[in-house]
């Protein structure tokens, strides 16, 4: 799989930062020689945002790096930092900082999923999708809630990858019980639970109510993992306070800890196979 430009971002983001310290300098010196606020240059650093030209130039500079090669390598990182992906076509209804999740998905070797409330993007049908966006987006028009339907619906080609996407998802099991979009809809979503639960790419656990307390009454959160070791992991914590990425190392162990708690919790895949089966035969 090519490596788009927002793991590009990423990449150039941590040498750049790997430079800044090796040199001595912090990020606000940096930043007002550069004319910007620290607040972007950091997000530079993060792969959040693509550098200009420019602002490389003067970095590479002040960092003392003078060798041509390493410097063409880092310029033709920003370059292709600049790059659109496929998800730019729908710019006009992203939520404001989900474009970077929907760009490291596309470019993810694998993800664990935890769940609370709703089955995960990458799982939905569109008929479930529909009726969660629009209540999500209460103020979006029709045009704009089936855009990001489509959305959604264009995330779930990664599953058809060569090599896939490894989806481990673990769900609480009020969102197999919860019926959205009514029983009709809800039967369907859940049949479509079991049917991608036998891709041999794909895990699927419940948590279950009888479970007691649990590792996971934080919330959901995801990480993911990329197929080159030197990209480091970086977990998701999506909120009504906005879009969370975790990349410190302490940050993305203590998700992967609590993942692998409720792991272990959970029903083993056959078992939650026959949850989500029994609670498709409960709706009425």
């Amino acid at each position: 799989m090519a490596t788009g430009p927002t793991v590009r971002r990423r990449r150039l983001g941590t040498e750049l930062r790997r430079l800044r310290d090796s040199s001595g300098y912090k990020l606000e010196e940096v930043a007002a020689e550069l004319g910007v606020a620290p607040s972007t240059l950091s997000r530079i650093e993060t792969g959040k945002a693509p550098t200009k030209s420019a602002y490389l130039n003067q970095m590479l500079e002040m960092y003392g790096v003078a060798d041509a090669g390493q410097r063409q390598i880092l310029v033709d990182m920003a370059r292709e930092g600049h790059r659109k992906g496929w998800w730019a076509a729908y710019d006009d209804v992203l939520p404001s900082g989900f474009d970077i999740y929907v760009g490291l998905e596309a470019e993810t070797a694998a993800i664990r999923s935890y769940e609370i409330s709703v089955v995960p993007g990458l799982l939905q049908t569109a008929d479930y999708a529909l009726a969660v966006i629009r209540e999500m987006f209460p103020r979006y028009t029709a045009e704009q809630i089936n855009r990001l339907v489509d959305l959604r619906m264009a995330r779930q080609h990664r599953l058809d990858d060569t090599p896939p996407l490894e989806l481990w998802a673990i769900l609480d099991e009020a969102v197999i019980r919860r019926t959205v979009g009514g029983p009709a809809v809800m039967r369907r979503q859940l049949n479509h639970l079991i049917a991608e639960a036998n891709r041999p790419s794909i895990t699927m656990q419940i948590l279950p109510f009888a479970c007691g307390a649990h590792a996971g009454h934080g919330g959901s959160f995801s990480i993911l993992e990329f197929p080159e070791r030197s990209d480091s992991e970086v977990g998701y914590v999506e909120s009504v306070a906005g879009h969370i990425y975790l990349e410190k190392d302490k940050e993305v162990r203590t998700r992967a800890e609590s993942f692998d708690r409720l792991r272990a919790a959970a029903l083993s895949p056959g078992a939650s196979a026959d949850l989500i089966s029994q609670a498709a035969r409960d709706l009425i």
